[in-house]
């Protein structure tokens, strides 16, 4: 099995930063895609960012130049620097994986529970 804990999360003024951070761990071979979703109440959930084994990044248009992701091969660690935040982030942020396990033939993507991220205003 994989698990993915997220941590980072919590309460920033608008204009604040926040690191989010999600580390992969478990009888993992490789690790295709990474990346963080969000989820604000009464909305659905979207995708924030993503960050490919190997390849350009892809942002949500709300977070271009705000947001970072990166990631840490060796540690199975994603990464997202969000800067200049606005209270419409406000969301619990969930990271997934693409991970191929061992006995495994197929990737197959996981979810952390998700970090509550709020701004207020």
């Amino acid at each position: 099995q994989v698990q993915l804990v997220e941590s980072g999360g919590g309460l920033v003024q608008a204009g604040g930063s926040l690191r989010l951070s999600c580390a992969a761990s478990g009888s993992i071979v490789s690790i295709n895609d990474m990346g963080w979703y969000r989820q604000a109440p009464g909305k659905q959930r979207e995708l924030v960012a993503a960050i490919p084994g190997g390849g350009s990044t892809k942002y949500a248009d709300s977070v271009k130049g705000r947001f970072t992701i990166s990631r840490d091969n060796a540690k199975n660690t994603v990464y997202l620097q969000m800067n200049s935040l606005k209270p419409e982030d406000t969301a619990v942020y969930h990271c997934y994986a693409r991970v191929l396990m061992m006995l495994q033939t197929k990737f197959m993507d996981y979810w952390g529970k998700g970090t509550l991220v709020t701004v207020s205003s």
